[in-house]
Formats: C-alpha cells, structure tokens, sequence
C-alpha cells in the first residue's frame, strides 16, 4: 500500500506528495494568516489519507465536523460532556482506533482549552496495548500552546502547555503525530514548534512571523518577503515527508467544506432606510422582554459502534427503591451529609408496633378533605420555610375545625403528604403515578420534596427546575445549600449530576421513562 498522498501541485504543475509514514515520525507545522487557506491544507490532507491513518482533529471552531458524512468521523462534541467523560472518550478512542473531530465551537475559550487539554491527556497516557498510529490534528494551535501568558488562568495556561509538549516532544512513541497549525509563529510556544521537522508556510504579512518562517525554511532575510506574496492556498514546503529542498505548493481540491460564512460580495436587501429599521425595531420590546430559554442538553450523535461504546463512559446510577410496605421502621438518615434541615423530633404513632401508619387511600374516610387541608397550607406563603412542628400544627387545627378525621396522621406521614403536594406529585395520573409513587417510597422527607419535583418534570418531559425552585422546595435561600443537597442526592443513586464545559449543569433521574412505558405496557 503506497503512503504517498498527494496535497497539490508546483508552478510546473507537478504533483506534491507527502510520504505519510514519514510524517507519522516526524511531525508537521502549518503556519498562514486568517485567510492563506490553512484550513483547506489541513482538510485536503486529511481527506486524502482518511482510510489509511487513524485521525484525531482538535477542533476549536467546528469547522472540520464535515468530515464525519462522507469518511465516518465521529464528531465529539465537547460542550456536552463532563470533564471525566471527555478523559474517558479520549482513552476509549485509542483503544477503537475512532477517527474523530472534538468539536469546541460551543465552549469560552479557556473552558476549549481545558477541554482540549484533558483529551490530549488521556490520548497521551493510554495503555501501551492502544499505542496505534495516529494523527493529531489541532488547529488554532497558538491558543493551546500559547508563547505568553494571556488571560487564562495560571493552572489552565501549564495544563495545555504540558499536554501540547507532550505531544510534539514525546508523542512519536506513542503512536502520536501530531500536526500542529497556527496564524501566529510568534504566539506559537517555541518548545512546541521547534519538534516539528516538516513546514508548510502560508501567506505571513508581519516581519516577526516573516522571519521565523523563513529561519525554519531555511531562507535568508531576502527570500523572506516571498512569504508575503503568497496567493491564497500556496504554501512553501520543506522537510522529510514533503521535500529535502523548499518547494512551492498549490493546494489542491477538497471534497468537504468548513461551516465559515462565504467571503464573496452580495447583493444588498432592497428595503429602504424607512423598511431597515421597521425590520430592525419591529416587536423589539416583545424581543427583550423575553426570558432566555435554558440551552437544551446536548447528547452524543448516534453513530455505529464506536458511538454507542462512548456515550457508555459514565454507568447510569440505579434509583433506589424501597417498597413501605417493607420498612418497618422509619428510614435512618446518612450520616454527615450536612444537607439536611434541622430534625423534628416527634412522638411516635399510635400503632401497635412502632411502624409508621399506613398512608391512606382513596377509599379511607377523609382522604379528600386531608389532602385539601394539606393543599391550603402548601400554597400558603412561606410555608416550605416554616418548621414541620409548626406546619403539623395548624394541620392538626384546620382539622378539628372543618371535622376531619386525622388521627392516623402523625407528623412523620404529614411531612410526606406536604412533600408531596409541594412536590408536585398530583400533577401525574395513571401508570406515571404509580411508577413515580413506588420510586419515592423510602426516599427521607427532608430531601423528599426537590426530588420529587425532579421526578415528576421527568416523567412530564418539562425542564428540571432550577436552583432557585429546588431552593424553595428544600426551605432554603442559601446556593451552596441546594448544591449540597444536589449533591448527596447524587451519591445516594437517585440522581446523575452532568458538568458539562459549557457551564451548563443537567440534572438526570435514572430509568423514570423506562419504568414508565414497562408499566403501561404491562
């Protein structure tokens, strides 16, 4: 099998090629200014050894997830996945050998940095069984391998630069080329340039970048000004999988393009200066008025095995289940979580083995009238932050006064009938009313309510509800407190926790559509 791929022509109308084992061994730099046509280079070599070498593309623009269509890419979009997940997919893609695109459109740029950081990483550190030949491509790379500090963070700025030298210094055993394209010489980290021993120069107008494009051709201060008289999609070449000698390049075509808006003029709108601001101001009151709509949670693109082997990189947590019928003592609270609100300490119930009452059904006597009672002091102002002592109170009065039976009430079945409510269990009827009741028995009351509410947007398809609602349902102002009651939620299997780059957070609760078509099906 040839490792020879052709990448354009000389001025003679000679094929260039470039000798891929070569270049798995030895490293290459593309250098050109916004518009030289570094994108299409990359995207012209990349198709024409697609099928040969498995590729890695570092993508912080998206520009490359048009690869996936026509040669199987799979494009790993970084935004949508914690931080653990992203180390996870980058070990899992030198074990399957995958061809991706990690896509970083979506991030801030110090949150792509991470990102890209951490998968390099993990490709980097993979077990030496999953040591395959591999491309890595990684395009803008002055942002990753920066040669000054800039805005990021001292901890993010050592945390790329060590994974980009390790991937240009000590990458090429491992399997490891890597490729590394900037706009800037001058931004590019020196130790990360100076690995590469093959070039492909682009158009450069200013002197410092210039000059150090020609010192690593090979050409003196006079051939330097031919850098700047490039054409957009020529390149000078050099080095041991391009050419011993430095050769011009005209790049050739590309099957697949790149997502940037066309550079060409068109024609403008016809509307006059009256109609432009009709159509500017038009409802722009209605416009701000309106509040931001939450971003909707991404998930991976389905696609063959690979695919499916990724998008398993963190177990889903179980729910736990604990049917009432089978406790038969109130269930104990974990140590330590250092989340729950202040305990009431109550008498037990008048039953004749300590357990707690039954909850009453439809048919029991008063059901009705007790859930109206419990309804009433639900919607009453600032009862989720008044004390069950005090809320069990007046329950026990608005009773006596309207002649409703509740003496099989005590106050540890109150503060599960108020949870609920609150909770928003009644929203629900049917098989997703059962399947919700039967996951939230044994679950304590005093997280009771925000999970239920979880549980129950869930099972409706609605958004979760945010910090602030969580907030009111648990009787608390305080952030850090939702997020500790978040928190041992997670670590107690009734909820999954994604961090995901992009800042947004996504709360997931385990099998509740799963167990609801199963039960409707039955």
């Amino acid at each position: 099998m040839s490792t020879q791929i052709n990448i354009g022509q000389d001025s003679q109308q000679q094929g260039i090629d470039i000798d891929l084992e070569e270049l798995l061994a030895t490293r290459l730099l593309v250098q050109g200014n916004s518009g030289s046509g570094k994108s299409h280079l990359l995207r012209r070599l990349l198709e024409e050894c697609a099928g040969l070498v498995q590729q890695v593309v570092i993508d912080p623009e998206g520009d490359f997830a048009s690869l996936s269509e026509p040669f199987g890419h799979v494009v790993i979009d970084g935004a949508a996945y914690t931080a653990r997940e992203i180390e996870a997919l980058g070990a899992r893609v030198r074990q399957h050998r995958a061809s991706v695109v990690l896509a970083l459109d979506e991030l801030e740029v110090e949150q792509q940095i991470r990102c890209a950081a951490l998968f390099l990483t993990a490709l980097f550190d993979a077990p030496r069984e999953h040591w395959y030949p591999a491309l890595v491509v990684v395009d803008e790379a002055q942002m990753f391998a920066p040669s000054a500090a800039g805005e990021m963070s001292d901890e993010t700025r050592r945390m790329t630069l060590s994974a980009m030298t390790n991937l240009m210094c000590r990458g090429r055993k491992r399997g490891l080329a890597g490729i590394v394209a900037t706009q800037r010489l001058a931004k590019l980290a020196k130790n990360v340039a100076a690995e590469a021993s093959n070039f492909l120069m682009g158009r450069t107008f200013l002197d410092i970048d210039m000059q150090r494009a020609a010192d690593l051709l090979g050409m003196d201060r006079r051939q330097a000004d031919r850098i700047r008289d490039l054409q957009r999609g020529q390149f000078l070449g050099l080095g041991p999988a391009v050419s011993r000698r430095p050769v011009a390049v005209n790049v050739g075509s590309v099957r697949t393009g790149g997502k940037n808006a066309a550079t060409g003029l068109l024609p403008l709108p016809d509307a006059t200066g009256e109609g432009m601001e009709t159509l500017l101001t038009d409802k722009l009151d209605e416009a701000v008025a309106e509040p931001d709509m939450p971003r909707p949670m991404r998930t991976p693109r389905p696609a063959a095995e690979l695919e499916r082997a990724l998008s398993t990189a963190v177990p889903a947590a179980v729910s736990r289940t604990v049917p009432l019928s089978r406790v038969s003592q109130p269930v104990e609270r974990p140590a330590n979580t250092d989340c729950a609100p202040e305990k009431v300490e109550a008498e037990p119930a008048g039953t004749s083995n300590g357990a707690p009452a039954a909850i009453p059904t439809n048919d029991d006597d008063g059901v009705f009238e007790i859930d109206d009672v419990v309804r009433e002091l639900a919607r009453s102002d600032g009862a989720t932050f008044r004390s069950t002592t005090s809320l069990f109170r007046d329950f026990a009065i608005l009773c006596r006064q309207r002649g409703v039976p509740s003496a099989h009430v005590d106050i540890g079945h109150f503060r599960r009938l108020f949870a609920c409510e609150i909770g928003g269990l009644h929203k629900l009827e049917g098989a997703a009313y059962e399947v919700v009741a039967e996951m939230i028995e044994g679950v304590d009351e005093d997280v009771l309510a925000p999970y239920l509410a979880m549980v129950v947007a869930t099972a409706l398809g609605e958004p979760m509800p945010g910090e602030e609602d969580l907030a009111l349902l648990y009787g608390s102002s305080s952030p850090s407190r939702v997020r500790r009651l978040l928190d041992h939620l997670e670590r107690s299997g009734l909820i999954v926790i994604r961090e995901e780059f992009g800042g947004e957070r996504s709360i997931i609760v385990p099998q509740v559509a799963e167990r609801i078509n199963e039960s409707e099906a039955a």
